[in-house]
């Protein structure tokens, strides 16, 4: 099955292998695409995926979750984005791009969110309605810039905590307003987003979901409420939903550590989503080692199709190994390893343990050299 085709929204994916945002810190200061973010970009699409998601970039500059995170909120942006979405079409791989807004986990002075509830010492600025149809509008537009720089697709981030799962959690939407108290209320903000974009991009142009399936959180957002709301984004027509599991406060509890070492721990989460949609298709990804794995997750219905996303990082050939293309042994990512995280959530661009030594220097020299990237 995995190397089976399948259409997703107007599109047929050449197999069911696919590379699921990742955040490297490769993006220039400016919010710009770099020269080692096309190289990257280029080497993940030639892996043989069918569909490349480009990590995400900020929509506002209220919402950017680093300083050294990719923008699509500019128009002089786009040729930077298309120079992305071209290497990965030279190399026969679809491509997508996520947009995102942080929300109360953004890197800015001043953070709106849902509610006034406090990220480590900080109390974000809970959102008026005006603040709220800006931001519905910014993802409209940034979609837009999306499409206009040659994309097969957007994807919405609705995930890992950021400000649309702000609004479903519980836990972190206070509000009494239209926006907040009942799920159907919690629900009305990411139901408006995705709406937006539609309309901003067009009936026939794919829209994907970074989906939530469990926060790890008390009083938060867990599976009950995650396959209604997968239900009412079936509805509007999203092309498929990748599913993710945690937010950021969650990153560091036993339960959720855990489930990250564990081979394939997510597509559990992935399973009960999958079976309460009619038609839309399902992503899963973390720690999917090995093909045998991938198979058996596609043959018992966990999941549609397979995310490899650090995976592929430690390995850009699993695909071509997979297929019996290429005879060397797959190499893993290592469970025990967050070299690549530390890097990146420390404003420095991510490197992989399980890369040759030459590589890694060569890629450090070059940072060094030219300034290419981040700092």
């Amino acid at each position: 099955m995995l190397f089976s085709p399948l259409r997703v929204g107007n599109l047929v994916l050449k197999n069911r292998i696919t590379m699921p945002p990742l955040y490297l810190g490769y993006a220039n200061p400016d919010g710009s695409v770099s020269d080692i973010m096309v190289d990257h970009y280029r080497e993940m699409a030639a892996s043989g995926a069918s569909l490349i998601v480009v990590e995400n970039a900020g929509v506002a500059s209220s919402g950017l979750g680093t300083p050294v995170m990719l923008r699509a909120d500019r128009d002089d942006l786009i040729p930077g984005l298309r120079t992305i979405a071209n290497v990965i079409h030279e190399k026969d791989s679809l491509a997508f791009l996520q947009i995102n807004h942080a929300g109360r986990y953004a890197y800015t002075p001043v953070r709106i969110a849902p509610s006034p509830v406090k990220v480590g010492d900080i109390l974000p600025v809970e959102m008026s309605r005006t603040d709220i149809a800006q931001v519905v509008e910014a993802f409209a537009r940034a979609a837009l810039r999306v499409k206009e720089s040659g994309f097969d697709g957007v994807e919405v981030h609705g995930a890992t905590g950021y400000l649309l799962t702000q609004f479903l959690s519980p836990r972190t939407n206070k509000r009494d307003d239209a926006y907040g108290g009942t799920l159907a209320k919690r629900m009305r903000f990411p139901l408006e987003v995705v709406e937006a974009v539609k309309a901003a991009v067009g009936k026939d142009y794919p829209v994907g979901y970074r989906f939530i399936a469990e926060e790890f959180l008390p009083d938060g957002f867990h599976v009950d409420e995650a396959q209604a709301f997968a239900k009412e984004l079936e509805t509007r027509g999203v092309a498929y939903l990748s599913v993710a599991v945690g937010a950021h406060e969650a990153f560091q509890l036993p339960e959720y550590v855990q489930l990250e070492k564990r081979e394939a721990g997510r597509s559990e989460y992935a399973g009960p989503i999958k079976t309460s949609l009619a038609r839309t298709p399902v992503i899963t990804a973390g720690r999917i080692q090995t093909p045998q794995t991938a198979e058996a997750i596609l043959r018992e219905g966990r999941a549609d199709l397979i995310g490899l996303g650090r995976i592929l990082f430690a390995d850009p050939l699993w695909p071509k190994k997979a297929a019996g293309e290429i005879g060397s042994p797959i190499v893993p990512c290592n469970p025990q390893c967050s070299l690549c995280l530390r890097r990146s959530h420390t404003g420095r661009p991510a490197i992989c343990s399980q890369w040759e030594k030459d590589r890694r220097d060569a890629f450090l020299k070059r940072i060094h050299e030219t300034g290419d990237g981040t700092a």
